[in-house]
């Protein structure tokens, strides 16, 4: 396809509909684990983020003839910069693996990009604004639209292709975009926390487990009753967002053998930091109090003395340095989609 002089403005509205879809399918890429769910997410993020690419020759002509134009041009500068930024993080996390640049993950680098592209996408949108059209919903539109999809997916393809026949990193990712670090050897695992969190050191010896029941009544558990009762080992896959995945063989408490299956509302995990998740109740015979990794105690970075083992959901669901379990009477699906503390 060859790039017309005179660009339509549907170049525009077709750009701010392809970086919406990839933020957005970016995010939901953190909260789906479980594949096929999580693999059709991924995919369709990344023909999102290509046909950013697709529509550069026509975006280049736009903005060549803009810079003609007497008005300031900092913040357009900056906002495709950043864009320009998270592409290629994107790419190489996708193909190259967990690189690091200066010490930050390229996986962190593409996310703190994308975030930093949306400030500057609302100011452009402003100033700039494109207005909807009758001729925008035309049979016109819907082939140029298939044509540029179409396109990003055989780019897509290309790149994935590459990266199998070059035996890349990228073919061996995991659905979610993730890279296997460390399985079965737990402290080859990074130690990774939600980022307001830092790794506390909780004295095992005074250790007690706050259970809370459905009547209100609390109960304390003592970390040496809860070794007594850590009899249940599973062999589960943590998918943390930062990009990496591990199975380890983890052993602990049902947290039904602790709060039975609620009959209502939601189950809360909150850790010693403040951190907190809301779980659905029926999910209770599914969660792990793990105690141990691997055949050992958790170490401080891994959530010890205890952690919460949360098949089928990612990282941010695994909370560590567990301190109270109680039932709440709010639904689960009412917090924030990804912590707020």
């Amino acid at each position: 396809m060859v790039a017309s002089s005179r660009p339509s403005r549907q170049t525009n509205i077709a750009l701010l509909v392809l970086l919406s879809g990839a933020f957005v399918t970016g995010w939901l890429a953190f909260g789906v684990e479980s594949s096929p769910g999580s693999l059709a997410v991924s995919i369709t993020h990344g023909i999102l983020g290509l046909g950013i690419l697709v529509l550069a020759p026509w975006k280049s002509v736009i903005v060549r003839r803009g810079m003609r134009r007497r008005r300031r041009h900092a913040a357009a500068i900056a906002f495709s910069l950043v864009v320009m930024v998270t592409l290629l993080s994107g790419l190489v996390h996708a193909t190259l693996g967990p690189v690091e640049i200066a010490g930050v993950n390229v996986l962190a680098v593409h996310v703190a990009s994308a975030v930093a592209a949306v400030p500057f996408a609302l100011l452009h949108v402003v100033r700039r604004r494109q207005r909807l059209r009758a001729t925008d919903v035309s049979r016109r539109t819907a082939l140029r639209a298939l044509a540029v999809g179409g396109a990003s997916a055989l780019v897509y393809g290309a790149v994935e292709s590459v990266s199998t026949g070059a035996g890349l990193p990228g073919a061996r990712r995991r659905a979610t975009g993730s890279y296997e670090v460390g399985s079965g050897v737990p402290a080859a695992m990074p130690v990774t926390q939600w980022f307001t969190d830092g790794v506390p050191r909780v004295d095992v010896t005074a250790y007690e487990l706050l259970v809370g029941g459905p009547d209100a009544s609390t109960l304390r558990v003592p970390y040496r009753d809860l070794l007594a009762m850590a009899g249940t080992t599973r062999a589960t896959v943590l998918d943390c967002t930062g990009g990496w995945w591990a199975e380890q063989a983890w052993r602990g408490v049902p947290l039904d053998a602790l709060l039975g299956t609620p009959d209502h509302g939601s189950i809360v995990v909150r850790s010693v930091t403040g951190y907190t998740r809301l779980f659905p109740a029926e999910d209770a015979s599914a969660l792990l109090l793990a105690t141990h990794v691997g055949g050992a105690p958790l170490s401080p970075g891994h959530g010890a003395p205890v952690r919460l083992v949360a098949p089928g959901r990612r990282g941010f669901w695994w909370v560590k340095w567990v301190e109270e379990v109680s039932v709440d009477p709010r639904p689960w699906w009412s917090q924030s989609p990804f912590p707020l503390q």
